[in-house]
């Protein structure tokens, strides 16, 4: 069992980078991280709960002491708790749900109603409005109270007899207006608000345009119902960015540096049986043409020149379009237009780089037919290239699908074979040239 350091510096390290040793305590033993979080203020253990990647906390979730679980589920946001509760199984959630208290479990019952990927399942219940009829004295003298008890403030919104948000307060009006003065004759009116059931990804890309501390949640009436913090929107964005990169090359979303190997190879290994049998597909469409590799040996040194610049190009295309997917810069509307550009930049691109591998395999094989035939090879694998770049995701997206699931070994898949059937129907073409 490794050293642990001690308490005092353990506290530091948690209070100093809360992200950075949440995921520290990741590489450790079950065991061990119980032991740590026992000897922090229950505060920093909610921290860890909240940083900790999703499927390390909701198995150790399970292992804290009684009194420590209670309070850690007392203290974290909804948001969390509901998440940690769809990770565990069926007798661990009837154990989970007793240690919550009724406010919780009906605010985790309100909250699992929206979408995976919703507004909903990530805004936070608490928030702070004032009726418009009330004044000024009054939303001061309970804003004393409120910090007083040491409760944070971002935002003060304020609401009708209904509930439904129709402003914000700004605290400088707050204090220089007449205490006598209504809150509906001070409030700003025109208030950013997001609806429970947008996707937080469209949120993301409207609040980086804004500098908010908090976005607020209403529902189809424009009752407010909570607020999402932008820095967690953005945490919640980063992780998803990154799982994006992750499932695109075939390893698991929710995978980490320091994740068991069985977890690893539970997640990696079924898209490496994929890529076996697409690389043996690759290898059928070769075996076709053994005949003329046989006869101009040197088709097999130019055989992964081809494959290789297209994959390249179509991974070029796919960075590209994928971002474009995540920042919502292309629309349904524009699919088309996306794929025509990606195309007509794999043939220029393709037309230049044919002339040049053209040329070099003019000089190595002293035969201009063969620099012809892995040129041509070459412009129709990068045009392919570009398409399937851009046409891969967008199809996925359009078929609900998620477009980053190992789109890069679905486009290697395309670029390969069409490289190779390219570049050796060709051969078989001029065949009379190159013998």
């Amino acid at each position: 069992m490794a050293k642990i350091p001690s308490d005092n510096l353990i506290k530091k390290f948690f209070e100093h980078d809360p992200l950075d040793a949440a995921h520290s305590l990741e590489t450790l033993d079950e065991q061990e991280v119980v032991s740590i979080l026992k000897k922090l203020p229950v505060h920093l253990a909610v921290e860890a709960f909240q940083f900790m990647e999703l499927r390390f906390a909701s198995g150790l979730i399970m292992e804290l002491p009684e009194k420590l679980l209670k309070e850690v589920l007392e203290k974290i946001e909804v948001s969390r708790v509901a998440e940690l509760f769809l990770r565990l199984d069926e007798e661990e959630k009837e154990l989970f749900l007793s240690f919550l208290t009724r406010t919780k479990k009906r605010q985790i019952q309100e909250h699992l109603i929206y979408p995976e990927n919703s507004a909903g399942r990530i805004m936070s219940p608490e928030f702070l409005a004032f009726y418009e009829g009330m004044k000024v004295k009054e939303a001061i003298q309970r804003l004393r109270s409120i910090m007083q008890r040491g409760e944070r403030i971002d935002y003060v919104y304020v609401v009708n007899s209904e509930n439904k948000l129709v402003g914000v307060l700004i605290m400088r009006d707050l204090l220089l207006t007449n205490p006598d003065t209504l809150l509906m004759k001070i409030m700003h009116k025109e208030v950013f608000s997001v609806n429970a059931f947008m996707d937080r990804e469209e949120i993301a890309h409207l609040v980086a345009q804004k500098r908010y501390l908090a976005v607020p949640v209403v529902d189809r009436e424009d009752r407010i119902l909570g607020t999402i913090k932008t820095n967690e929107l953005l945490t919640h964005s980063e992780e998803e960015a990154t799982e994006d990169i992750q499932k695109m090359f075939g390893a698991g979303g929710d995978e980490r540096v320091f994740s068991p190997v069985s977890f690893t190879m539970s997640k990696r290994l079924p898209w490496l049986h994929v890529n076996l049998a697409t690389a043996f597909l690759a290898a059928f469409v070769i075996s076709f043409f053994e005949d003329i590799i046989a006869q101009v040996t040197l088709l097999a040194v130019f055989l992964p020149v081809v494959a290789g610049q297209g994959g390249n190009s179509g991974a070029q295309s796919l960075a590209v379009v994928m971002r474009g997917l995540v920042t919502h810069e292309i629309k349904p509307s524009l699919a088309s237009r996306v794929i025509r550009k990606e195309s007509i930049a794999g043939l220029f691109n393709g037309i230049i780089l044919a002339v040049v591998t053209g040329l070099i395999a003019w000089f190595w094989g002293h035969n201009p037919y063969l620099g012809l035939v892995i040129g041509i090879a070459m412009v129709i694998n990068m045009v392919l290239a570009g398409l399937a770049g851009a046409a891969i995701p967008l199809g996925m997206k359009a078929l609900g699908l998620d477009p980053a699931q190992s789109s890069s070994i679905i486009l290697t898949t395309i670029t390969d074979i069409v490289g190779f059937f390219a570049f050796l129907s060709l051969a078989v073409l001029f065949q009379s040239h190159l013998v």
